[in-house]
């Protein structure tokens, strides 16, 4: 008899990740296909079956030894009918019945949860989080997501907008618009593109900042000129780490003075930036926290990378 597996399956805008785990949550293959979202994505959820079926093949084995499929996707969405209500980058008319269609092409199980909810889960069942029940994964990317897990559970909410930690308004009067709708959310701060448009900012009443050479070298700044050039003592870069720190210190302190998690998991490219981020980041989390709060969470980065999303989906198969 062979051994049971479970999928999991991280779906994005430009890359389809899957892998194949065993119920303990070792590795067993993982890979990426591209997401093709022509034709309003009519051949998204058949490309991740015949993937799948594909590798069984390879590993000789069938839909029989799989114990059910996990995906993560960019909701919002329903849990119950597993309707995904509107996604920008895949194609799809608002309300795509996901989870049928994906069942329908595969042939097993499947339960959907959001993308940030997998990575949270995956960094708690094999990352910075395992053997801790009660975290807030936070990533730092192009957004800002975030996953809040309490007694080993996801907190969803009552319409699955739960952990919209990106969403949470820093700058209440003249912040930068947000894609959501709203101005002044911590993703337009903390985010990679926020970084770079508060360095951009700044530059036209600071030309003499290393950026600025950096900026007409190559036409273009990223987060990571902002971190190194910070690292090298560049005063406007460090006023841009520190603005970001504080807001992001601030926001983490109010989450934990609510839930008082044991850790909070920093993810995404930013959290790479290392100590001249995470060092004043800890500084305003300890400042803006209550004590008992400050003394009991632990900030913390990420460990699984682009992983965190398949592993943690994986997990809800296995559940």
């Amino acid at each position: 008899m062979q051994e049971k597996w479970v999928v999991g399956i991280d779906l994005g805008g430009t890359t389809v990740k899957i892998a194949f785990l065993t119920i303990d949550g070792s590795m067993i293959d993982n890979w990426e296909i591209p997401t093709d979202n022509s034709n309003e994505g009519a051949n998204i959820t058949g490309d991740i079956a015949k993937s799948i079926n594909e590798k069984l093949t390879e590993w000789k084995h069938n839909k029989e030894d799989v114990l059910g499929v996990g995906m993560g996707a960019p909701g919002p969405f329903d849990y119950e009918t597993g309707v995904i209500y509107n996604t920008v980058n895949l194609g799809w008319p608002d309300n795509f019945p996901l989870k049928e269609s994906l069942e329908r092409d595969l042939d097993l199980p499947v339960i959907l949860d959001n993308d940030a909810n997998c990575a949270a889960l995956g960094e708690m069942w094999k990352g910075a989080g395992e053997g801790y029940k009660n975290l807030v994964c936070v990533t730092l990317g192009t957004g800002v997501g975030g996953g809040i897990i309490v007694d080993g559970k996801i907190v969803q909410g009552a319409k699955g907008a739960a952990g919209e930690i990106g969403h949470i308004t820093s700058i209440v009067e003249n912040g930068a618009p947000c894609n959501c709708g709203k101005s002044g959310c911590l993703e337009t701060i903390s985010s990679a593109t926020g970084i770079v448009r508060i360095a951009k900012e700044k530059l036209a009443e600071n030309p003499n900042s290393s950026l600025q050479k950096i900026l007409q070298d190559n036409g273009s700044l990223s987060a990571k000129d902002v971190f190194d050039q910070a690292n090298a003592g560049d005063v406007l870069a460090n006023d841009v780490v520190s603005f970001v720190a504080l807001h992001l210190g601030l926001v983490l302190a109010n989450i934990a003075n609510t839930l008082n998690p044991e850790k909070i998991v920093l993810g995404g490219g930013v959290s790479k930036a290392g100590d001249v981020l995470l060092k004043p980041v800890n500084e305003y989390f300890k400042k803006y926290s209550f004590s008992a709060v400050a003394q009991s969470t632990v900030i913390d980065v990420a460990t699984l990378g682009n992983a965190a999303g398949v592993i943690g989906a994986a997990l809800l198969a296995k559940k």
